[in-house]
């Protein structure tokens, strides 16, 4: 045979190989390990992947997922920013919601974060009123005054608002659940457990960081 011919004879063999590389399916589908978020919902920059942890603080699901989150968000890629989002779904989570983004607030989040979660699901501390909640702050170092001053704030009081609006914008009916870049939703359930729910957003991270370069 020619050596063109050998040529033509390889190129026949490489276009198949090609066409199934093309159409290979991604490791993780939509409508399984995610949905679609519509319409997507606008991020606090565009110069990083957004990844929100929807939470609340008496859900035992939430609270297992923690050391799983920890761990990955001290390997996060260098290009996504990580906010976590309490969730309000009803009355009686505001309260929890208040306690959180108090904790912003006074920049004690790393002192009360996972406290709190040991508090209630370990400890079975009550943290049903405010004087719960003030008690748990003050027995961590804060302030009384500091903590009551800022569960009472109207900056506390409108991002409590805000979290509602964001959790039926995303069309949130439960949690744990993770938005990525305000596209994608998912959770432990579609995922198929903690640890792969992080490969998951691992996926959409890297998928949104090709978007992002035209890739």
């Amino acid at each position: 045979m020619s050596a063109l011919g050998r040529g033509f004879a390889a190129l026949l063999l490489i276009i198949p190989l090609l066409a199934c590389a093309q159409s290979a399916p991604e490791q993780y589908q939509e409508g399984t390990h995610y949905e679609l978020i519509t319409p997507p919902q606008p991020t606090e920059s565009s110069a990083t992947v957004e990844v929100t942890e929807v939470f609340w603080y008496a859900c035992p699901h939430c609270y297992h997922l923690e050391p799983a989150l920890e761990a990955w968000l001290k390997h996060k890629p260098a290009n996504v920013t990580f906010i976590r989002l309490p969730a309000t779904f009803n009355p009686s989570w505001e309260l929890l919601a208040r306690a959180y983004y108090s904790a912003e607030d006074l920049g004690v989040v790393a002192k009360i974060h996972e406290p709190l979660f040991h508090a209630i699901h370990e400890e079975h501390t009550p943290m049903n009123t405010d004087k719960d909640v003030i008690t748990f702050f003050t027995a961590h170092g804060v302030k009384e005054d500091d903590i009551r001053n800022a569960m009472g704030s109207f900056s506390v009081a409108t991002r409590v608002r805000h979290s509602k609006q964001m959790g039926e914008r995303y069309g949130l009916t439960g949690v744990p659940a993770i938005i990525v870049n305000g596209k994608y939703r998912t959770n432990v359930g579609m995922a198929g457990g903690n640890d792969a729910l992080l490969k998951v957003v691992d996926f959409l991270i890297k998928k949104e960081s090709a978007a992002a370069h035209g890739k």
